[in-house]
């Protein structure tokens, strides 16, 4: 009995997911450094969109956005901003895949706009910096 015990525990233990801390997030340059996060996301993709054609999209849409994350406005939450506006978004910190993203920084992102009345947001799944 105490062989099938200690089989079934190494089992257990070696199915368990190892959990690779890795660095991420956004890099705000007034602010100390934040504390690690983990990254990593690849998700549905969707068409690229200016943020003046975002805010005219249904909701549920899923988009994609080259800019800049130009500052923190929440625990998850950021500006966004392209040449054509600026629009607030949710990245959970599971989303920076690892990557640290300075305000200068160029990404594109993914993700599902998220419209009320007259608010626009978006849920980013993923982050991507581009050259």
């Amino acid at each position: 009995m105490k062989k099938h015990a200690a089989l079934l525990a190494i089992v257990a233990l070696a199915s368990t997911p190892v959990l690779a801390a890795q660095q991420g997030g956004f890099v705000d340059p007034s602010q100390p450094a934040a504390s690690a996060q983990k990254g990593g996301f690849s998700g549905p993709s969707g068409s690229v969109v200016t943020v003046k054609q975002a805010q005219d999209m249904k909701d549920d849409s899923w988009v994609i956005l080259r800019g800049n994350i130009v500052e923190r406005v929440g625990e998850d939450d950021y500006t966004f901003r392209d040449a054509t506006g600026s629009l607030k978004v949710e990245i959970d910190n599971k989303h920076w895949n690892g990557q640290n993203v300075a305000p200068g920084e160029k990404v594109e992102i993914q993700g599902e706009l998220d419209k009320d009345f007259n608010n626009v947001e978006m849920d980013v799944k993923q982050v991507r910096k581009i050259q």
